[in-house]
């Protein structure tokens, strides 16, 4: 893995009283998974960034589709940071999506094995 990739962990704790808050929370966690945000835990997210000009793109994003109601905290650690979490108990998610991988080959396996 890169160690030249950051890491935006996105935290929330949104108000779900009222219908409108349930629907602007549902709206907000929607728009997280449409920019590639993945879900860690309940109102824990982040999203894999190439540099510091694709985070203050992406925190511009969050601004102008913040629900305005609740908390929202952002922190970007760098990828090498990230990769030393530490987990207490359940296992490290490895999917695809969670790893700074640009090229997928589909199908056969293609690593040499010589």
């Amino acid at each position: 893995m890169s160690y030249r990739y950051m890491r935006m962990l996105l935290m929330f704790d949104l108000p779900t009283d009222t219908q409108e808050d349930k629907k602007a929370y549902r709206k907000f966690r929607k728009f997280l998974l449409s920019e590639g945000f993945i879900m860690h835990q309940y109102s824990v997210y982040s999203k894999l960034l190439l540099n510091g000009t694709a985070r203050q793109a992406m925190e511009n994003r969050l601004n102008k589709n913040n629900p305005k109601r609740g908390h929202i905290t952002l922190l970007t650690v760098t990828e090498k940071q990230f990769a030393g979490m530490v987990y207490l108990h359940g296992a490290r998610n490895d999917s695809l999506a969670n790893s700074d991988n640009r090229i997928i080959f589909l199908g056969e396996d293609f690593r040499d094995e010589s």
